[in-house]
């Protein structure tokens, strides 16, 4: 995010890039949710495709006692995709709601004797 040079900034955050790429992770996941149904149906309606020869064994063997295991991680992504899609959003609105209340913290106003006043020092 940014432009790639050295603004001597500490952080530079531009809600553009945040709400430009939030969408992204929430398309990734809805992607993954449907890759993961057709492969668990697919799986399930097939019964054992991998075979009952040495290879299909050991490989039946092997994923059959992991597949909830491996069902609910991949579920879990999912989760995590959309949760990060919403908590961009949020911190997107966020930051430009905290950026306003600093500038109001160090904005000069004019008391009515003309001198500057920092109202920020309230």
């Amino acid at each position: 995010m940014g432009g790639g040079s050295d603004s001597g900034k500490v952080l530079d955050i531009k809600t553009a890039d945040i709400k430009s790429t939030a969408p992204i992770f929430h398309t990734q996941g809805k992607n993954l949710s449907t890759a993961l149904t057709t492969l668990v149906t697919t799986l399930d309606g097939l019964g054992s495709p991998w075979g009952d020869d040495e290879q299909g064994k050991a490989f039946g063997d092997a994923y059959r006692p992991q597949q909830k295991a491996i069902e609910k991680a991949a579920g879990t992504l999912v989760l995590g995709l959309v949760s990060i899609h919403e908590a961009m959003a949020d911190m997107s609105d966020g930051h430009v709601d905290n950026e306003d209340l600093i500038a109001g913290m160090f904005t000069k106003m004019r008391s009515k004797d003309g001198e500057g006043h920092d109202e920020g020092a309230k």
